[in-house]
């Protein structure tokens, strides 16, 4: 027998290996024999419960800077979130010799329903017996990395939601007429330093407090790119001690601190047709609700419903269609048909993001207790194994095994004042 094992990277959830004295099961750190249903000890439970986390935080970028609270244990499924109310100015003076009259703190409390999210992988004994990598650690590693991005994107989600939204440096007004790409270098809506400085002031006139001295923005690398070039911009190792560097910050500039993720929302409007992004207009149509397209696009009868459409630079809502046609209204609530007017041979673009269907970035830029959301730890991200032999009947020669993760949480704006999303395109089309 094998008596001493070092390499933490061996200690499985009963993971079998081949000795010269037949099978084995680390454990503990330590070899004893098989013995059917041994589990993790708690010492190794905590060493991959934190393993999961490791690798979930950095994922959680739309988390970093949120008002985090613990999951309430034993308090049903709610969890409260404290915004404080500033206190107003004081203009008269003191009466000399007379205590003044006390102030009180005016505290808002939100409340929001925690929901539970997860995922695992099933192993085989055959992979666990034969595999040469340790397989618990490897799919708590991948594990931890699905849940950091399946939460982080349930906090973006949120945050772009939010009220306040400013279309580039102001010169559209709606997503839906932000340009990308033209050749005409004026029409183009991209990501600039003067549409940080419209956000900044927005979050100073609403008296938002910075983050460790400044503002703090999520940002796309495609938007980065178009950031990066201006002369003022400066780089972390420029302003901060390295100490006090965010995981993943690029830059800053106007006061903001830019933290790079793939993860920032990217509005996409899917292609219209199986084999085209866009259709064409068969047939002239003067405000009609109906408009045909030419077929061969593969698009199947209701495919379209509750898609959005630009014609000429509007936006129409599907609220019908064919193989041959779409039938429009004006807006969301398909109530009101709509009145188009178009030519044969103009094009109907997908119409969820910017003009002709380019993708739409949000630059979130925000200052402190913006949102709130809640914590990894103390019951937020579970780490759950189940060993080979644990389903009982119905895994009656043992085959399978499992690892997995389970989160409760749940996202909150707290102060939509706090926080704005600029709309952009970008060059890097």
């Amino acid at each position: 027998m094998i008596k001493f094992i070092t390499d933490l990277q061996l200690f499985g959830a009963g993971e079998t290996v081949l000795g010269t004295e037949g099978e084995i099961n680390v454990n503990k750190g330590t070899v004893k024999e098989y013995e059917e249903g041994a589990g993790l000890s708690p010492e190794m439970r905590t060493y991959y419960s934190d393993y999961l986390i490791d690798h979930a935080e950095p994922a959680l970028v739309h988390d970093r800077f949120a008002q985090k609270h613990t999951i309430p244990a034993g308090n049903g499924k709610s969890v409260q979130f404290r915004k404080y109310d500033p206190l107003p100015k004081i203009t008269d003076p003191i009466a000399e010799g007379v205590t003044p009259s006390g102030q009180t703190i005016n505290m808002g409390t939100v409340n929001a329903t925690v929901a539970q999210y997860g995922g695992y992988v099933e192993l085989t004994d055959l992979l666990i017996m034969t595999a040469i990598d340790n397989n618990l650690c490897m799919a708590t590693k991948l594990l931890g990395s699905q849940a950091g991005r399946t939460l982080d994107t349930i906090s973006r989600e949120v945050l772009v939601g939010g009220t306040n939204v400013q279309y580039g440096e102001g010169k559209v007004s709606s997503r839906s007429q932000i340009v990308g790409g033209s050749a005409n270098a004026e029409e183009n809506c991209y990501l600039t330093v003067d549409a940080i400085r419209r956000a900044v002031r927005f979050l100073k006139n609403q008296n938002a407090e910075k983050i460790d001295g400044a503002y703090v923005a999520i940002i796309h690398p495609d938007c980065a790119y178009d950031l990066m070039s201006d002369p003022n911009w400066k780089y972390p190792h420029q302003y901060a001690d390295p100490t006090a560097i965010f995981e993943g910050e690029i830059g800053k500039i106007e006061g903001v601190r830019f933290i790079e993720s793939t993860e920032a929302k990217v509005f996409h409007a899917s292609d219209l047709a199986a084999d085209a992004r866009t259709l064409e207009v068969a047939a002239a149509a003067q405000e009609s609700a109906t408009v045909s397209f030419k077929t061969g696009a593969g698009v199947a009868a209701d495919e379209l419903v509750g898609r959005e459409v630009l014609i000429g630079g509007k936006k129409y809502y599907v609220s019908a269609n064919t193989a041959s046609s779409i039938t429009l209204c004006e807006d969301s609530t398909k109530v009101t048909p709509a009145s188009v007017t178009c030519k044969a041979g103009d094009i109907i673009y997908p119409g969820e993001a910017g003009a002709e269907g380019v993708d739409v970035y949000a630059t979130l830029i925000f200052g402190e207790n913006a949102y709130g959301t809640t914590s990894l730890e103390n019951g937020g991200l579970e780490h759950i194994v189940k060993q080979l032999g644990s389903a009982g009947s119905s895994d009656p020669l043992n085959q399978r095994a499992t690892v997995g993760w389970k989160a409760t949480k749940v996202t909150v704006r707290l102060c939509e004042a706090f926080m704005i999303r600029i709309e952009t395109a970008a060059s890097a089309l």
